[in-house]
């Protein structure tokens, strides 16, 4: 990889997230480092490039269509690690993990939809250890917070138990935030919420698989709701990719302990808005299964566009972890700004820089969490570009 023209690329540099992520790297790779901003548009992808900050080194531009697949090759073989913002990633994303695999190149995306994940686990795990290279999914707040602070909360688990962990281990992850999401966030999820049946399948194959590969037993805590005053009050199960991402690092990785489970909850201020949130989630995944429906939902919030500035700088997020080790417990949290767009734009950067840069890395290879592939450099990388990590008193 050291031959190749560029240490990384951006891929959909063009769109919202793309954009942000765009001004991010500019703002935080080493100077001199070679990387190229890449879409299908070169027009508005100079558009992009005129408007990073002065003192940036300037990105080459790349034209491709994620439905090309010699651009994708050729694209996937100029760069050592390649990160994409282009979803729905069901719809437009495995052309360019296939080309990926095929050239030996580190990827990362910001997909939460399982099915995507779910897909790639048994078709390319293996061809892409052979290749030597890492795909990296969900690297933005799904689900990196989750998957960070859970091998943050172990580590602060097992200094609390004398540095190891030899008994069994719990990890409960309670999110809350306050925070605006664009259109691509909101047909990403329609799309997902539209094919149960294809998703369950693809969970059953990569669970089989995992399990061959990762034998280490893994497994959730109660799903029920209930309150939890340290944890922030009111706690729903929360459906997301989140859970699946914390056990693929715990099945994969000894620090977790002989055995781990993991609880995720969405914490909620009172009974009556976590029964009324339950009630429509459960109506938007009812009528997203519905093709009337679902195409006048999409319509509703086009993709392309985001929260302004103003509303972004008044968002947050925290994660607060609960650890439990035999007698030992320790409380940890993770925190944030905006976690849709300013977070996420920097947690994609810092894997990619991370993966393109950093010696040594990846620690694994294959389809990966962001934990496997990057481990504490994730943290710490997180940490010094102002991401709390801390354990609570």
């Amino acid at each position: 990889m050291t031959t190749r023209p560029y240490a990384l690329v951006l891929f959909g540099a063009t769109g919202f997230t793309g954009g942000l992520t765009a001004h991010y790297l500019a703002r935080h790779l080493p100077p001199g480092t070679p990387w190229a901003l890449a879409g299908r548009n070169r027009a508005k992808l100079e558009q992009v490039a005129a408007g990073l900050p002065g003192d940036a080194d300037t990105p080459a531009l790349l034209e491709a269509d994620s439905a090309d697949p010699r651009a994708l090759a050729e694209l996937a073989a100029a760069t050592r690690a390649l990160a994409t913002t282009v979803g729905p990633y069901m719809r437009h994303g495995e052309p360019l993990v296939r080309a990926c695999v095929e050239q030996g190149t580190h990827y990362c995306d910001l997909t939460g939809e399982p099915e995507f994940v779910n897909t790639l686990i048994p078709r390319y795990h293996e061809a892409a250890q052979k290749a030597g290279c890492a795909i990296v999914n969900c690297c933005g707040f799904d689900s990196i917070p989750h998957d960070a602070g859970a091998l943050f909360t172990v580590r602060e688990l097992a200094r609390a138990h004398g540095g190891r962990l030899t008994a069994p281990v719990s990890v409960e992850g309670a999110v809350s935030f306050s925070a605006s999401f664009s259109g691509g966030t909101w047909q990403s999820a329609l799309e997902a919420f539209a094919r149960p049946r294809q998703n369950q399948q693809r969970l059953r194959d990569a669970r089989v698989r995992l399990k061959q590969w990762y034998p280490r037993p893994v497994g959730t805590l109660s799903p029920r709701p209930h309150k939890d005053a340290p944890l922030g009050g009111w706690l729903a199960p929360m459906p997301t990719i989140d859970p699946l991402v914390v056990l693929r690092s715990a099945s994969a990785l000894e620090d977790y302990g002989p055995a781990f489970r993991y609880g995720h909850y969405l914490v909620t201020p009172s009974l009556a808005k976590l029964v009324g949130g339950a009630a429509g989630v459960g109506g938007l995944v009812l009528a997203a299964q519905i093709g009337p429906l679902r195409r006048r939902l999409m319509k509703s919030r086009p993709s392309g566009a985001g929260p302004d500035p103003e509303t972004r700088a008044r968002s947050w997020f925290q994660v607060r972890f609960r650890g439990r080790c035999g007698d030992t417990e320790v409380r940890c949290r993770v925190a944030g700004g905006d976690p849709g767009y300013d977070e996420t734009a920097k947690m994609l950067s810092e894997t990619l820089m991370g993966l393109a840069l950093d010696p040594g890395a990846p620690d694994h290879t294959g389809v990966v969490t962001p934990v496997m592939a990057l481990g504490d450099r994730l943290i710490e990388r997180l940490q010094a570009a102002g991401m709390v990590f801390e354990r609570e008193a």
